[in-house]
């Protein structure tokens, strides 16, 4: 199970911390990935991270603004957000595969970001 939390409303410039939790799994094995889904739009990749805690990787948009972090003795994954844009606005979701596998399997509910004065 993946569950979601920190979305919300926030104004431009502002910061906002994702964080997911996971049961059921060995955590450690998994990679961890967040994506996010605007209105009208295809969902899009933003961020992931290796069961090891390596490999990390962002969409060009993002770089510079989000961190992806995670504890695995806490089975949890974050994302970071600082100085955000109205064009950060989306449904965020997480994500999780087996590090060796190369699709995302496991997906969360999602939690609403708005970026909006």
């Amino acid at each position: 199970q993946i569950v979601e939390s920190g979305g919300g409303l926030v104004q431009p410039g502002g910061s906002l911390r994702l964080s997911c939790v996971v049961s059921g799994a060995t955590f450690s094995t998994y990679t961890m990935g967040w994506f996010r889904q605007a209105p009208g739009k295809k969902r899009e990749f933003v961020s992931a991270i290796m069961g090891s805690g390596g490999g990390i990787n962002y969409v060009d948009s993002v770089k510079g603004r989000f961190t992806i972090s995670r504890d695995n003795g806490k089975n949890t994954v974050y994302l970071q957000m600082n100085n955000l844009k109205p064009e950060d606005t989306a449904v965020y979701y997480c994500a999780a595969r087996l590090d060796s596998l190369s699709v995302f399997e496991y997906w969360g509910q999602g939690t609403q970001v708005t970026v909006s004065s």
